[in-house]
């Protein structure tokens, strides 16, 4: 059973930073891709970037490079968001998942596996 323990969520200030993590269990294939996604009350939950175990190759929806880096320890099965210049528009709880095979995409209909996700809240 696929497993996500998340952390690094909380409150900042407009212009901080902060950096999640995603420690995943349970996979049985190294061809995977972990993606982080955020959903902010009302609305749709949008894909920020992925990461792909095999060889970290990344990516990202064009709107959303600049301040927001994933990453991976291969080591810990755990993935990072380094989010930097944090808004109050990019408060939200932000979620990791899991899909099997090789494609990247932040398209949230293509993930097998969610984590229970992190809330992010930024105040001006």
């Amino acid at each position: 059973e696929v497993q996500f323990v998340e952390s690094g969520g909380g409150l900042v200030q407009s212009g901080g930073s902060l950096r999640l993590s995603c420690a995943v269990s349970g996979f049985t294939f190294d061809e995977i891709v972990i993606g982080w996604f955020r959903q902010a009350p009302g609305k749709e939950r949008e894909g920020i970037s992925c990461i792909r175990k095999s060889d970290g190759s990344v990516h990202s929806p064009k709107f959303m490079k600049g301040p927001f880096s994933i990453s991976m320890d291969n080591a810990k099965n755990t993935v990072y968001l380094q989010m930097n210049d944090l808004k109050p528009e990019d408060t939200a709880v932000y979620y990791c998942a899991l899909k099997w095979g090789a494609v990247t995409t932040t398209d949230p209909a293509a993930y097998d596996y969610w984590g229970q996700g992190t809330q992010v809240t930024v105040s001006s």
